[in-house]
């Protein structure tokens, strides 16, 4: 059957043995302290980290984007998902997934009318799962028990729910711009990178991270690592986001995990004693790629110091936080309700054909479709820039979910004609048990709108002038109000 991730509320369904085919991706992260002329071979080890707050397409939504990083600052990051729920113990921190990378048309003619490419539609998708972070978000207790259920607090009843974070396993697509700049980390192969992001929030005290602190980390601040094919970071290249280098967001072909278009892979997560433990098998090339959330590979919280000026990693071994996966083992601070789930990161990529200082001067926008550039067209690379498909576009962070009419935001997404147009992400439903081979129970489908519509139209907390097609930033054809998005990718499960 097919169902649209439009819905404003999540959907839970039976599940029997599913696959599930995305219809329709891009990840890219803004760095701070970042050169656009770091690579590989000579990146520097001066600091940078994940900038959240300036939109970073790696980030995970957060329920208010205004509380956390300012009043009148708009983030959204629009990501269709797919939840998957059961009573089993070790279902909400051991699973295993199968996974069909999507293939791309030829990259000759790029600008044809009709076509489009995985960096396109998607700048990541990922596999989540909720950790345990006791430096995190709502900082009230400073204990919290791995794989266990007794973390499941109310928050309506108590806020003494224990640190939380979100773990993304993205993957992330080939032939545009190269990682750090910009989301490819080569011409014809896709990468994959472990993220956990974390909040550094006392909501009861309404206290942040201190500013020092904040501006060096972030508020929301990540924990990044690419996979590698020996399971350890990079050398200079520290997962934790107070050490974190350029080293870290450059992706490096010697040691990373990199895969083909049209590769299986199986992506296997458990718990260990030193740390979440994720291992991607290529089942097509025989390869594989591995990292453990250990101390010893240089993964750490920031230590939470909302009055002074400090700014201290605190080296750490993140753990899964639940035992099993229901509508109660949340992460309190995201948008998104979920615990184990899968995303498409959609939004983000549009057209333009004059780019210049990183900004679109000409026009925004699909062949036979421009108009003038307008304040989301932002993140520009020239065509030169690409490591492979030759197109001018603009990557716009979170920005370009207020107009809703990029190319993820057309009828571009795979419908069979790959001459045009990818093929689909395929995965399987997670399997869970010691031997990956319990299904889960049930799943649910969810968007996290209202909370990414855009604040000038939509109230995202009373949902007054939030429609469940997105609106974008062009006049509708009646006069009032503004024209909804083209097209809205949806999520299409088969037997």
């Amino acid at each position: 059957m097919h169902f649209t991730s439009r819905s404003k509320m999540s959907v839970a369904i039976s599940l029997a043995a599913l696959v599930v085919i995305v219809t329709g991706l891009l990840a890219m992260g803004a760095l701070r302290g970042a050169t656009s002329s770091a690579r590989a071979a000579n990146a520097s080890t001066a600091h940078s980290h994940i900038d959240c707050a300036a939109g970073a397409i790696t980030c995970s939504e957060v329920w208010d984007s205004e509380a956390v990083f300012g009043e009148g600052k708009y983030i959204g990051h629009d990501e269709p998902s797919t939840l998957f729920y059961s009573n089993v113990p070790g279902s909400g921190n051991q699973m295993s997934y199968r996974l069909t990378l999507p293939q791309d048309p030829s990259p000759t003619n790029p600008t044809k009318a009709g076509k489009s490419f995985n960096f396109e539609l998607h700048p990541a998708f990922w596999f989540g799962m909720a950790m345990c972070d006791t430096q995190s978000y709502p900082e009230q207790i400073s204990t919290c028990s791995p794989d266990s259920d007794t973390n499941i607090v109310d928050p309506a009843i108590s806020p003494k729910h224990a640190g939380t974070a979100f773990m993304e396993m993205q993957f992330y697509p080939p032939g545009w711009v190269a990682w750090p700049a910009g989301n490819s980390c080569d011409a014809t192969k896709w990468c994959a990178a472990l993220n956990i992001d974390s909040l550094s929030e006392n909501p009861v005290t309404g206290q942040f991270l201190n500013n020092t602190c904040a501006a060096k980390t972030g508020v929301e601040y990540v924990n990044f690592a690419f996979m590698t094919k020996n399971g350890v970071p990079q050398p200079g290249s520290p997962p934790n986001p107070v050490n974190a280098t350029i080293n870290t967001f450059t992706p490096n072909p010697s040691a990373d995990l990199f895969m083909n278009s049209g590769d299986n892979l199986t992506v296997a997560m458990h718990d260990t004693p030193v740390g979440l433990q994720i291992v991607i098998n290529d089942q097509t090339t025989g390869q594989s790629g591995s990292m453990t959330t250990s101390k010893a590979n240089g993964f750490g919280q920031v230590q939470f110091d909302p009055t002074g000026t400090s700014c201290n990693n605190i080296p750490y071994s993140f753990h899964p936080m639940y035992s099993t996966s229901s509508e109660k083992t949340r992460v309190p601070w995201a948008a998104h309700s979920y615990n184990i789930a899968f995303s498409d990161e959609i939004g983000h990529f549009d057209f333009c054909n004059a780019v210049s200082g990183g900004v679109c001067t000409g026009l925004e926008g699909i062949r036979n479709d421009q108009e003038p550039t307008d304040g989301d067209d932002l993140n520009c690379f020239s065509s030169s820039a690409s490591t492979l498909v030759k197109v001018r576009g603009c990557a716009n962070f979170a920005a370009v979910n207020q107009g809703f009419d990029g190319v993820p935001y057309q009828p571009l997404w795979p419908d069979g004609n790959t001459s045009l147009r990818p093929t689909p992400i395929k995965f399987s439903s997670p399997l869970t048990g010691s031997g990956y081979n319990v299904q889960y129970s049930r799943v649910a489908f969810e968007a996290d709108l209202p909370r990414i519509e855009n604040p000038a139209v939509c109230d995202r907390f009373t949902g007054v002038g939030c429609t469940l097609i997105p609106s974008t930033d062009d006049p509708s054809l009646s006069g009032t109000g503004f024209a909804p998005a083209a097209f809205y990718p949806y999520i299409n499960p088969i037997d």
